[in-house]
């Protein structure tokens, strides 16, 4: 079982994690939730900005990806856009598979190739009531896909 949801609604993150449970055949379940930050109590939101149609595809080219190299037996990816308070979820991925390192690295290597390759562009707002301009790519986000590449 897999799915791929873009949303503007908070996650559920129980309910998410819940309908992931073990049917015997599950070793392991691993999740990752990515938050919003304050950002040193200067950011008042994070505005997220999508592709329609083509984030989905490319979040769903990602976990084929992922399925090529890992056996995973279910695995749950929900990205939010919109308006995301700090403290609110942002992003969630579940990868269930029968060990423990399989579900470790494919959650792994779905969050960062979304962080690059998945069309979502953000913008701060900020405390002082400025709209900051749009966050800019990191190097360390290219290296972060770069390293699977050698594995």
């Amino acid at each position: 079982m897999s799915c791929v949801s873009v949303t503007p609604d908070r996650i559920d993150l129980a309910a998410e994690t819940q309908g992931l449970g073990s049917d015997g055949a599950h070793g392991a379940l691993v999740t990752f939730t990515g938050f919003c930050r304050d950002e040193g109590g200067r950011l008042s939101a994070l505005e997220l900005e999508h592709y329609p149609g083509m984030a989905e595809r490319e979040i769903e080219r990602i976990l084929e990806q992922a399925r090529a190299r890992w056996t995973l037996l279910a695995c749950r990816i929900v990205h939010r856009y919109g308006r995301i308070l700090p403290g609110e979820e942002i992003v969630f991925v579940a990868c269930a598979s029968t060990h423990r390192q399989a579900a470790f690295e494919a959650a792994g290597f779905i969050m960062d190739f979304m962080k690059t390759r998945a069309p979502f562009w953000k913008r701060e707002h900020l405390k002082d009531g400025t709209v900051g301009g749009w966050v800019s790519a990191r190097d360390t986000d290219d290296a972060a896909t770069d390293r699977w590449h050698r594995l």
